[in-house]
């Protein structure tokens, strides 16, 4: 069912859309059912489990750190991570650019916005949000490079809450993207609002349940 339920999904969404496959307590046996349908694209949202997974996994496997991220866990996933969704301070950017360095390599990183008033998600406010990319501590950073920005909506039934936060995720989107030629990833969207999220301007989509079924706690 794996195999199929990927492929449907990549059938319907819209071609520019990116799919990352949100693995997050699922078994390796799991995965490799879905790298086999030829999909590279992995969400985590714990640094530890990933490790342990891109340690068993084959290697051209793009890992995606989607959960939240703590500055000083940012070092175990710097030398492979393909993208970090979920920066919200100055502190943790720094971090990401000091890791960056010691591997030699750019780690690439999504600003994450507060789309919800939900006191249960992170994310930074539009004023933050813009004090941050147009820092001078960013400028001067060459190792760390923000590709966009990361959302997430309500956990609610009204639709036009979720639509008015998806636009205010593209609306911010809009505006960075016009001043800095790297910013091309929005990723807005999981399991039960992607459809709505690709309507207001999405173009990568966290999607679990769909894939895999239920997550196992």
């Amino acid at each position: 069912m794996i195999v199929e339920n990927i492929l449907r999904l990549k059938e319907e969404i819209p071609k520019e859309v990116k799919l990352i496959a949100i693995s997050k307590t699922k078994p390796t046996s799991d995965i490799i059912k879905a790298y086999n349908s030829g999909h590279i694209y992995f969400g985590e949202n714990k640094i530890q489990e990933m490790g342990i997974k891109f340690e068993k996994l084959p290697k051209d496997i793009k890992w995606h750190m989607v959960g939240h991220v703590q500055s000083n866990k940012i070092k175990y996933m710097a030398s492979y991570v393909d993208l970090v969704h979920g920066i919200d301070s100055l502190k943790s950017l720094k971090v990401l650019n000091k890791e960056g360095e010691k591997n030699q390599r750019v780690i690439n990183c999504l600003l994450q916005l507060k789309l919800s008033d939900e006191d249960s998600k992170f994310g930074l406010d539009e004023k933050k949000f813009k004090e941050i990319i147009y820092s001078s501590d960013y400028d001067e950073m060459k190792f760390v490079k923000i590709k966009g920005l990361m959302g997430m909506a309500s956990f609610t039934n009204d639709q036009k809450k979720i639509e008015n936060e998806f636009k205010f995720g593209y609306k911010i989107y809009s505006a960075i993207k016009k001043n800095d030629q790297n910013i091309d990833i929005l990723s807005m969207g999981m399991s039960n609002d992607y459809k709505l999220a690709i309507e207001c301007g999405s173009n990568m989509i966290r999607i679990g349940s769909i894939i895999f079924g239920e997550r196992n706690y």
